[in-house]
């Protein structure tokens, strides 16, 4: 392209960036508006007088529940590190098997994953909640964790993305110089579905971390930060303003894991090319 194209292309693209940007930049400002701000008609978009306060007022909040602030961030912590760790490798390990591994009924199990991808979580929570029951998790970070590891829709992601970018051809020579499934799976497999994993880990991590009140878990003691912050902000119109706060803090975490996954996504994408 010339450089009038260049140009022009940077420009839209600048544009385009901006307008996404608009409801993070909007969360933000609202979070930093006095509450008299926050009923102000017209509503302004931006805020005129920044304050902090409602960062104040929302841990504070949290400081005089009686579950430390810190028990509920850990408790957050604890299932979506735990879980989308184990997500991601599950969903890899049973990708692999299907995609590359043709034994008898694999297909009828790929057709079973697909279709299970129907059904939302509401239809499935009675049938879950007596498996959680019989299992002993109920009231665990278990409960919250074992769910996250057999989520059809990471292993739908993984299977379709092993059997068009990883040639059948490496594997083979793999497997004639003497190489085992496992060095096969973690050496040549991986590396190679990389985008597919870190777009995964994006998608299992935000849900985890956004996960709010659970039917599995009913001490206080186990419960996320999102349902503590919800159940504080659920006071009406005088805490609009740490809740306007608390989103802020809830999104900054999944913003940062996607902007740095993003970046490996991209040059990974960029690198990997090998096809049969």
């Amino acid at each position: 392209r010339s450089l009038v194209g260049n140009l022009n292309v940077g420009f839209f693209l600048v544009i385009v960036g901006l307008f996404m940007a608009l409801p993070l930049v909007y969360a933000i400002s609202s979070s930093l508006k006095p509450l008299s701000e926050l009923w102000d008609y017209p509503p302004k978009f931006l805020v005129q007088n920044p304050t902090l306060g409602n960062f104040r007022d929302l841990f504070s909040l949290m400081g005089d529940s009686w579950v430390p602030f810190s028990r509920y961030l850990g408790n957050t912590l604890i299932v979506a590190v735990v879980g989308t760790f184990g997500h991601v490798i599950i969903s890899s390990l049973c990708a692999y098997a299907l995609a590359k591994h043709k034994f008898p009924g694999s297909d009828a199990i790929f057709k079973i994953i697909v279709l299970s991808l129907m059904f939302s979580s509401a239809v499935t929570a009675v049938p879950s909640f007596f498996i959680m029951s019989k299992m002993g998790l109920v009231n665990t970070h278990g409960a919250l964790i074992l769910p996250a590891f057999a989520s059809s829709l990471g292993l739908y992601l993984m299977k379709q993305f092993m059997e068009t970018n990883v040639p059948d051809a490496i594997l083979e020579a793999a497997r004639i110089d003497g190489a085992g499934e496992w060095y096969i799976f973690w050496k040549i497999v991986m590396p190679q579905v990389k985008p597919a994993w870190l777009t995964l880990v994006i998608f299992s991590f935000q849900g985890l971390w956004n996960m709010g009140a659970s039917p599995y878990i009913y001490s206080e003691q186990f419960k996320t930060l999102n349902y503590a912050i919800s159940q504080i902000t659920a006071g009406g119109i005088a805490r609009s303003g740490s809740s306007a706060a608390a989103t802020v803090v809830m999104m900054m975490v999944p913003i940062l894991v996607f902007v740095i996954s993003q970046s490996n996504i991209i040059e990974t994408m960029g690198s990997s090319g090998m096809k049969d």
